[in-house]
């Protein structure tokens, strides 16, 4: 690694007892060090992706691995041009991941079998085998792996509704699924082991991003880039045959350039190059581009006039519309 920025992605289920305490003490710690990025707390463990240099982020690690409980963390590393947060933000939350059971378990107690990139590969290209994308709908437009199921989810939280309405999909079938650092997988694998989905449950043991640097599989299989939750949006993880198989939003060519509609009530997040940013407003639909409170519009000062002239160039108006 030559950049001067580093990013850390981990998680680790373990109990913590006060972990509001927890919480204040890792913000203050962060703060001092300089670092950047977002930490969940909660009674069940950590989950988090900071950014700082390589000075930082050193001395994160050893912060983290003094703690009792968080010896054996495991960090993935990313280099990187600058921070990739804007702030440092460490929230308490009930879980480190949202599921909202009714009946909670701790993944320590339940959780699904470990493949390597090694074997993930080959249960990938094993036709009994259903490989399963954990992560949300948009992550999975951005990029997963060949032949992976594709749940119609909007939050982590509603995939086990999904799972339990396409259940014939996993019957008599063994599972292998994948989400981007581990965390979601850790959780979830659990879940359809004790619900008796599947009696082979398997998951890509630390996620996406190990399987792209591991240096026998090269990322291989993988089709697209990884979406990542910060000012990246996206990185690499195929480094034998890359593709790209996001679609710009207006004109279906390839794309990997997400953008969130600019209508705030919306916030759809959509593929578009930087050409059909500016043309449609960053906007999804008609009644998006024409909202008061419109995004695009806002930023760039434009007036009723100009904004008038930018919908007539694509067939639209304002009519009676109204900025706020």
């Amino acid at each position: 690694m030559s950049k001067k920025f580093r990013v850390l992605l981990y998680y680790k289920y373990q109990n913590i007892e006060n972990p509001e305490k927890f919480r204040d003490e890792h913000l203050a710690f962060c703060n001092e060090v300089g670092l950047k990025g977002r930490i969940i707390v909660g009674y069940e463990g950590i989950n988090g992706t900071i950014s700082g240099t390589v000075e930082q982020t050193e001395k994160y690690k050893e912060f983290l691995h003094s703690l009792e409980g968080f010896e054996d963390v495991w960090f993935k590393e990313d280099e990187a041009d600058d921070f990739t947060h804007p702030r440092m933000s460490v929230k308490f939350r009930k879980e480190i991941v949202s599921l909202n059971l009714e009946n909670d378990f701790s993944p320590n107690d339940t959780t699904g079998k470990y493949l390597n990139p090694k074997e993930f590969k080959e249960a990938i290209l094993d036709e009994n085998t259903v490989i399963l994308d954990t992560r949300n709908d948009y992550e999975y437009d951005m990029g997963h792996f060949k032949g992976a199921v594709r749940p119609d989810i909007k939050n982590f939280r509603d995939l086990p509704e999904w799972i339990k309405e396409n259940e014939e999909m996993f019957k008599d079938k063994n599972v292998a699924m994948y989400c981007t650092g581990g965390v979601r997988c850790e959780k979830f694998s659990g879940w359809m082991l004790r619900e008796g989905i599947s009696d082979n449950v398997a998951q890509l043991h630390g996620g996406i991003d190990t399987y792209g640097k591991d240096p026998e599989v090269k990322g291989e299989l993988w089709e697209g880039s990884m979406y990542v939750f910060d000012e990246r949006i996206s990185v690499p993880i195929n480094h034998v045959d890359p593709t790209i198989i996001g679609r710009d939003y207006y004109d279906g060519e390839p794309c990997e350039r997400y953008r969130n509609c600019a209508n705030p009530e919306c916030n759809r997040q959509i593929f578009m190059s930087e050409e059909n940013e500016h043309k449609y407003l960053r906007s999804c639909s008609e009644h998006c581009r024409k909202h008061p409170k419109n995004r695009y519009a806002i930023e760039h000062n434009l007036s009723m006039e100009e904004w008038e002239e930018r919908l007539n160039a694509i067939g639209e108006s304002l009519k009676e519309t109204e900025r706020a």
